[in-house]
């Protein structure tokens, strides 16, 4: 009985520092169209917001931007939030409950485990469902809705064409960094945030078209939304020579907060799910509490871009950034846990800002400098993006030269978070799902160690020109799962193992026959020492095989053999080299 013949094996990878084809040039195309999408998107989405806050506080049809912070405090204003979380409740309940939360975590799952797959059905409810939470007052902001929608536009337009998984997550984070990009007048924040959140690797494939999807919202914008930073604001950043350690201090004192914020979050979310009523009227209960909030400070509610500015410019005093401070924070708590819908960046930065003007109040310079150190440092820790968090800073306000301290205070934050809390306030809602999300990106071992490195050389053998019934007894006498079987010039030209000498001791056949005449196979797969390991687990992935011979790539002799359980040497490597720990030239004057 001749053995069975594998599939033809995959083709000798060609090795260079990025895998990337011209088929680039096809997804830079798509992200252009998904980029207009996700602005004209945007667009509409806080068209929307602006809509229902004038019609619902003011009582007027108008769709110019406006602040609640004139609303006058009321029954009205305890009675508007209720409402609107019910009608995100029966949203939610009827249409898709994926519209409850704030929209990244919600981007990343589908990334995740849907396959960047995302329905025409959550990106209609979506937007409709932020605007009625932030229009009545949640104390939100779009970014979140817009990342959610524009993914879902990214999503859907892949869907219409053949892509592979991978293609389909970078046409809908192209539509998610167009969004943002329309919203705030950050592009390189909005690629940043799409490399540190959201596409999970770092690849010419996804990155240049996210950044095209970003560059055309930008082109786009100034018609829209106008040109120009969101918040124009330049502080004077000259410090003294402890500026940059009081930097560090304001970003520890973020990261501090952060924490707390996340874990009182999450704790008021357990409590929502002890409630004895189903989930749909959470949403409500979670607008009367900013109903309340907003009869104390009716600043907090909405989402708050002209405090943003106020903090930035000073034309704030003391008793009223710690009034926002703690309403804002409250509200925003209790509405976020219930499952409402609407973003996390603005309120991040309302929160951090009136940290940092806080702690500004007693250190050198404009408090509108250390309030912007406290936004960036408090969205970098929080979101675990300390890049993302320096350069949204920079990009919202146009202060380049704060760009030192900013990033000493990102940093600092996001040391603090990531030593405190094994997850942010976006993963913990994916791992409560049962999900769990790793952050630490690396270069993947088996793409460069070499097959050399790890293969056995001391290969037994068995010859083409062997009698079957003697290779039987040879390998049943042997110590080996399978043989290769070698020509006269000890080249491989197949492979036997035990199961196969089984088969043909129960068969019988001719005993004059030979073993190569059995197992001679053209589509053997074979790699060579030099190699990398990654292809040789591609070639056993495409062809079932467990063993691969390793031939010398002039000759094609036998060399070596490589199994499963040789790759998984890589892996120890690794785990070596992160837990072994050794002072070298400690060692080395010891044996001296």
């Amino acid at each position: 009985m001749p053995v069975s013949k594998a599939a033809p094996p995959a083709g000798r990878r060609v090795l260079g520092d990025f895998r990337t084809d011209r088929r680039l040039f096809v997804l830079c195309a798509m992200a252009v169209v998904v980029g207009l999408g996700g602005t004209v998107a945007a667009w509409g989405l806080l068209a929307l917001v602006a809509f229902v806050t004038n019609l619902v506080w003011f009582g007027r049809i108008d769709v110019g931007a406006t602040s609640l912070a004139g609303a006058t405090p009321s029954l009205w204003m305890v009675c508007v939030p209720p409402l609107g979380g019910l009608a995100i409740g029966l949203m939610a309940r009827l249409g898709s409950e994926k519209i409850r939360g704030h929209g990244i975590p919600e981007a990343i799952e589908a990334i995740l485990i849907g396959g960047s797959r995302m329905s025409p059905k959550v990106a209609v409810l979506k937007p409709v469902s932020s605007a009625i939470s932030i229009g009545t007052g949640g104390p939100f902001g779009a970014e979140g809705p817009i990342i959610m929608t524009g993914g879902a536009i990214g999503s859907l337009f892949a869907q219409f064409f053949h892509l592979s998984a991978a293609e389909r997550k970078t046409l809908l984070v192209a539509g998610a960094a167009a969004g943002m990009t329309a919203i705030f007048g950050t592009p390189v924040a909005a690629v940043l945030l799409a490399v540190e959140l959201l596409l999970f690797e770092w690849r010419p494939r996804s990155f240049i078209p996210v950044a095209a999807a970003a560059v055309t919202a930008t082109m786009l914008r100034p018609s829209l939304f106008g040109a120009g930073p969101l918040f124009p604001f330049a502080a004077d950043p000259a410090l003294p020579w402890w500026g940059l350690a009081a930097c560090v201090g304001v970003g520890l004192a973020a990261g501090l907060l952060s924490g707390v914020l996340t874990t009182l979050l999450y704790a008021l979310e357990d409590a929502f799910e002890r409630l004895p009523i189903h989930w749909m009227w959470w949403p409500a209960l979670g607008g009367l509490a900013v109903g309340l909030g907003g009869l104390v400070e009716p600043r907090a509610l909405g989402v708050g871009y002209d405090v943003i500015a106020d903090l930035l410019g000073g034309h704030m005093v003391l008793t009223a950034v710690l009034l926002i401070l703690v309403v804002k924070a409250a509200i925003w708590l209790v509405a976020l846990s219930s499952g409402t819908s609407g973003g996390v960046l603005a309120p991040l930065l309302i929160l951090g800002g009136a940290m940092g003007w806080l702690a500004g109040s007693a250190l050198p310079g404009d408090p509108g400098f250390w309030a912007l150190l406290g936004m960036a440092a408090m969205l970098g820790g929080t979101m675990r993006a300390p890049l993302t968090g320096t350069l949204f800073a920079v990009e919202l306000t146009g202060d380049v030269h704060a760009l030192p301290a900013l990033l000493a205070a990102s940093a600092a934050a996001y040391a603090v978070t990531v030593l405190l809390l094994k997850r942010s306030i976006l993963t913990e809602k994916i791992a409560r799902r049962g999900q769990h999300v790793t952050r630490e990106y690396g270069i993947d071992p088996y793409e460069f160690t070499r097959v050399a490195e790890i293969m056995v050389a001391s290969v037994d053998t068995l010859g083409a020109d062997m009698p079957v019934a003697k290779a039987v007894a040879a390998m049943e006498a042997g110590r080996h799962h399978a043989y290769p079987v070698v020509d006269g010039e000890n080249r491989p030209v197949g492979l036997v193992t035990r199961g196969d000498a089984l088969l043909w001791r129960t068969d019988g056949g001719d005993g004059s026959e030979r073993l190569g005449e059995r197992v001679s196979d053209a589509s053997l797969a074979v790699v060579h020492p030099g190699d990398v390991t990654a292809h040789a687990l591609d070639l056993m992935l495409t062809t079932g095989q467990g063993r691969l011979p390793v031939t010398d790539a002039e000759s094609g002799t036998l060399v070596g053999l490589v199994t499963r359980k040789d790759l998984l040497q890589v892996r120890a490597a690794v785990n070596r080299s992160e837990a072994e720990r050794q002072a070298t030239f400690v060692r080395r004057r010891r044996a001296a």
